[in-house]
């Protein structure tokens, strides 16, 4: 659950302790009576916030099937219809409405309109306070957008200020440009829905994959580059091999996902984007190591197709997921192998 600047605003599920109930989410500003029957409030300052639920599963139909009760346990409606019991939805029947031209994972998605940025900023500057110590620059905004609404010249040079930052950010859609630097080309970040102030690594993430969670809810490691440094490309073999002992340490759960060059999934005949912990198939090696290959022509053994995540025959990005991670994802002591090209 984060705000309007996708920072954190609660703690919430079996890593806090929190108990099964209903918790209200309420605006700052909201002076309302608490009902009773509320497990916990939780409140944010922007005007929109975005709840994205998740359920862990095993990568099988039993399982997908075994869930859905879980699921539909999970709901959220206004507090004038809250009575104190358990309402249940049947998600398995919500309406689907597809993702339109936007998510065909042909290209990279464009949420941002250079030429309208400067137009919707007064609205978002409404709908988001300032955090302490950004109130001068708010004010210095606000002075840009009234001198651009006197002067047509300083509207236009506006506007080419967001077309030329469009092109810089573009950068920051490839995960090796931005984070922290850890071994064998990986890299991560520290500050993931806590981002306060940091407006370069908000940014990186919101142009590359927003909403993430915060580093001790989920440490992210991403990569585009093999052991040697050359870019991913699946139209080659990798290898990715976990020593015995070695596997994410987590209390959650982790997971190895491939993407296209625009962050999409690969479409594939196995319908397999990614491997890990859900995965109860996976083929260990008789000292117990575990290694993931990646990419290449399907495999014709069973013990490697098992373990083997489709990639795009062009480049493609690895991205490593930690659940609820251990000290030694957090600290730095456990970082993900290298990925070596066959």
């Amino acid at each position: 659950m984060v705000d309007q600047r996708t920072d954190s605003f609660v703690e919430l599920g079996k890593m806090y302790g929190t108990a099964p109930g209903h918790y209200l989410l309420a605006p700052a500003s909201w002076d309302g009576e608490v009902p009773d029957g509320i497990a916990g409030v939780f409140r944010f300052d922007t005007r929109v916030g975005v709840v994205i639920p998740r359920v862990f599963l095993d990568d099988t139909d039993e399982d997908r099937a075994e869930v859905q009760a879980l699921v539909n346990q999970i709901s959220m409606y206004p507090l004038e219809e809250f009575d104190g019991t358990l309402k249940v939805v049947d998600w398995a029947a919500a309406p689907s409405f597809g993702g339109g031209s936007s998510s065909t994972g042909d290209s990279e998605t464009q949420w941002v309109d250079p030429d309208a940025f400067f137009d919707a900023l007064p609205a978002v500057l409404d709908e988001v306070p300032p955090l302490p110590g950004e109130q001068g620059l708010y004010d210095w905004f606000r002075a840009l957008l009234e001198a651009a609404a006197r002067d047509e010249s300083v509207a236009d040079a506006l506007r080419q200020s967001a077309r030329d930052a469009d092109q810089v950010v573009a950068e920051l859609f490839e995960f090796r440009n931005y984070g922290l630097p850890v071994a064998d080309h990986w890299t991560t970040q520290r500050s993931g829905a806590r981002f306060g102030t940091d407006y370069l690594m908000r940014t990186a993430v919101g142009k590359s994959n927003i909403f993430v969670n915060t580093p001790n809810e989920t440490t992210y490691f991403y990569q585009d580059l093999d052991a040697e440094g050359q870019r991913l490309d699946g139209s080659r073999t990798y290898t990715v091999t976990f020593a015995a002992g070695s596997l994410p340490p987590v209390r959650g759960f982790w997971s190895l996902t491939v993407y296209n060059k625009h962050h999409f999934f690969h479409p594939n005949e196995l319908d397999r984007y990614s491997l890990g912990t859900k995965n109860q198939h996976l083929v260990l090696a008789d000292d117990g190591s575990l290694t993931l290959t990646v990419g290449g022509p399907r495999p014709t053994d069973e013990a490697t197709l098992a373990n083997w995540l489709p990639a795009p025959a062009d480049e493609f990005t690895l991205y490593l997921r930690a659940y609820w991670p251990d000290p030694a994802v957090l600290d730095g002591s456990w970082t993900p192998p290298a990925v070596l090209r066959d």
